[in-house]
């Protein structure tokens, strides 16, 4: 299998096999625009729901293994909170409770959590109260937003050093698609935002970041000098540098996902729903493959469609077109001088042999460099008798017939005239 792969790596590498990502950018941007209009829609119907580290709240935490979720949400609202978010959180064998509140003053903090020990029979030594005040949670939501824009205000100035400023916009493009995927999978699963939440979207970013700028080098390293020649167009080097770095991006992709799916799956199964390292673990799988295929389907195709938007650029598409165009026309011409069919102005054309057609390609991109066949494949001696100017008549000239009323008579062959 392994071999098999590594086969069809090198293929890919050479040039031998081709997937077309770059023709096919409008297939890819339609995928890529429904995905996005979902999760748009759901963080403006649905929202995040922020953690109290974000918006300010309380936090009760108690062991009890004996009850029920709604005997706490009952036990909580004879307290006097509503709105509050009642969840089981398992550590190790021992199963507690986390009731998640809006921020409450002195008062309200004492008489919950009386009516909590009341209700359900637990001791308030063993009730664990943590508070957060709105102005912190208002800091930590800023300072997260900073941290964000900061890293794709440097990540942009850095791409536009190393590259140039059209790959950090199509990086910056991938990037932003990749940030509003995770967080609109977020709110459709309902999962809060915690700190957890944004070191995970930051490491996410960095992953989308290092696949990208890897494709970007080989398409850096396919394009050098490339308005010197009429071979390739700018959209056709840079699809080949996204085969030639298909492999690659899979493997690491798949290699990294393994850990994370193993914690998203223990996760659940050992801790329950709704806690951080389960969080974490959403964020990182969904925000990975979002990364490699945007990397992959999004940024390379928005890079060509920026690059071929050049006048430099468009002229080297015309010319490539127009060495193609005449690198067929000059095979036809050889196949049809080398045939020697085509006896008359009104004689059909010689078609061209399976082996010529083979080949056909193969002379385009001869031709295409700028290397020309040998004068005498092309050019043949017109006949005396031709027909319109720019009539050609290749193979042997044929003689007229003459007629029984010609004064010439035939003569055996070794005899003279005589005078």
């Amino acid at each position: 299998m392994m071999s098999r792969l590594g086969e069809i790596g090198g293929k890919l590498y050479r040039g031998e096999v081709s997937i077309n990502f770059v023709g096919r950018q409008r297939l890819w941007y339609a995928i890529s625009g429904l995905i996005l209009v979902v999760s748009i829609v759901a963080l403006l119907v649905r929202g995040l729901d922020f953690s109290v580290d974000f918006k300010g709240g309380a936090v009760f935490t108690f062991p009890s293994s004996s009850t029920s979720l709604s005997q706490v949400q009952n036990a909580v609202e004879d307290g006097g909170v509503t709105g509050a978010i009642v969840q089981q959180v398992h550590a190790g064998n021992t199963a507690s409770w986390e009731v998640q509140t809006k921020a409450l003053n002195a008062s309200q903090t004492v008489k919950l959590e009386q009516t909590l020990s009341a209700k359900l029979g637990v001791s308030t030594n063993n009730i664990t109260v943590k508070t957060v005040g709105p102005l912190w949670g208002s800091q930590i939501s800023t300072k997260a937003l900073e941290a964000l824009i900061a890293f794709l205000i440097v990540i942009v100035i850095y791409l536009s050093i190393a590259f140039e400023w059209k790959m950090a916009i199509a990086a910056f493009v991938a990037l932003l698609h990749d940030l509003v995927i995770a967080t609109g999978v977020y709110a459709l699963a309902g999962f809060q935002v915690s700190p957890a939440t944004v070191i995970g979207l930051l490491t996410i970013l960095g992953y989308s970041l290092y696949d990208t700028v890897v494709v970007f080098d080989k398409v850096r390293e396919n394009t050098a000098g490339l308005l010197g020649g009429a071979r390739t167009t700018y959209s056709q080097a840079a699809n080949l540098a996204l085969n030639q770095t298909l492999v690659r991006s899979i493997n690491t992709s798949l290699i990294a996902l393994l850990p994370v799916t193993a914690i998203l799956v223990v996760s659940i199964a050992l801790l329950g729903a709704n806690n951080e390292l389960e969080e974490l673990a959403l964020v990182l799988f969904v925000g990975m493959l979002s990364g490699t295929y945007s990397s992959i389907f999004i940024a390379t195709p928005v890079l060509a469609d920026l690059k071929e938007r050049e006048p430099q650029y468009r002229a080297l598409a015309k010319r490539v077109s127009v060495r193609a165009s005449g690198g067929r026309a000059a095979k036809r011409a050889v196949a049809k001088a080398q045939s020697g069919t085509r006896m008359g102005p009104g004689a059909p054309a010689a078609e061209l042999s399976p082996a010529q057609l083979a080949d056909e390609e193969q002379d385009d991109a001869g031709f295409a460099d700028g290397v020309t066949p040998p004068a005498d494949e092309l050019t043949t001696t017109p006949s005396r008798a031709a027909g319109p100017p720019g009539t050609v008549r290749p193979g042997p000239r044929q003689q007229p017939r003459r007629t029984g009323g010609s004064s010439a008579r035939h003569r055996p062959a070794g005899k003279k005239k005589r005078r």
